[in-house]
């Protein structure tokens, strides 16, 4: 395969695409509420091949909010396989997604031994940032460039993709504990070694879909795993499937696709896959900046299909 096309900070260059790599307000003033993001209920048979089931309720208490300080962590999670034999294909694609997101935050993935006070399990990257406020997303007449930065978490899961949750749930639990990422309300004290339990609205996770043609991209507030096993893991392990989602499209083989995901994007296709790894991180980058979901989709849907 001949030299890819992928987009940095700095512009377009060629060459592989995929890489290894309490607010106070004044006195007598209380701080602003965190937004809420509130998830439609799910439709459908549990059983379906989309695997979906109803998201997680808040259990009922004093408040209904979500339980954080402000403004809130947003976690986002690229999931793909580990090791080198991985790098470049098609169900690494949320890794390349990750990965261009650093590059334009300008930080570095680090291991979770340099994670503070981390117990849990092994085998992941995680990198920090803080996240302009979306200008598009300030009110007209206002310029919100020197506004105050929005705290972001990156995950890149190192266990292999169907065992994606086993990481993801409880570093999405050790930032709720931590007052990090926003957490359901519970109507009783909670232990102080009793797990928190994350917001799902405040994780969004990119992977790779087969029911996408290449390079097409599918923001979603909610929904099943769609037989991605990353997802199910998921799912199956935060006990909800009321998260965001932006689905990459890889395009559907004709035969084996266990085959198909584990391929290398062809030449052509890579340099599709190159734009739409740039265009997932405009989103991403939007939606970590402070804007709801919803205008994120509202927004970004429209420019994606203009451009087919």
């Amino acid at each position: 395969m001949g030299p890819r096309t992928r987009f940095t900070a700095r512009g377009a260059v060629r060459g592989p695409i995929f890489g290894d790599r309490a607010r106070i307000g004044p006195a007598g003033v209380p701080p602003p509420a965190p937004r809420r993001y509130l998830v439609p209920p799910l439709s459908g048979p549990q059983g379906s091949r989309s695997g979906s089931v109803a998201p997680r309720q808040a259990r009922p208490g004093p408040s209904s909010d979500p339980v954080t300080m402000t403004p809130a962590v947003r976690l986002v999670v690229g999931l793909g396989n580990p090791g080198s034999e991985y790098a470049g294909t098609r169900h690494n694609v949320g890794f390349a997604v990750l990965d261009h997101l650093a590059e334009r935050l300008d930080t570095l993935f680090r291991g979770p031994s340099k994670l503070d006070s981390w117990s849990g399990p092994r085998g992941f990257q995680w990198a920090r940032a803080d996240v302009p406020p979306d200008a598009e997303d300030a009110p007209e007449g206002v310029d919100d460039a020197n506004g105050e930065p929005r705290p972001a978490f990156l995950l890149k899961p190192g266990t292999y993709m169907n065992r994606s949750g086993d990481i993801v749930a409880p570093v999405a639990r050790y930032l709720a504990k931590r007052g990090e990422l926003a957490a359901l309300p519970s109507e009783e004290p909670v232990p102080a070694d009793a797990p928190m339990v994350p917001d799902p609205a405040s994780i969004l996770v990119v992977y790779d879909d087969m029911d996408l043609d290449v390079g097409r991209l599918r923001l979603r507030p909610h929904g099943g795993h769609g037989g991605q096993n990353g997802m199910r893991s998921i799912i199956h392990r935060l006990e909800t499937d009321g998260f965001p989602r932006l689905r990459v499209g890889i395009g559907r083989s004709g035969t084996d696709a266990a085959r198909h995901v584990l391929s290398p994007f062809s030449p052509s296709e890579s340099e599709d896959i190159a734009v739409s790894v740039a265009q997932a991180t405009d989103a991403l980058m939007a939606w970590m900046g402070g804007t709801d979901l919803a205008d994120v989709m509202t927004r970004f849907h429209s420019r994606w299909n203009q451009s087919l």
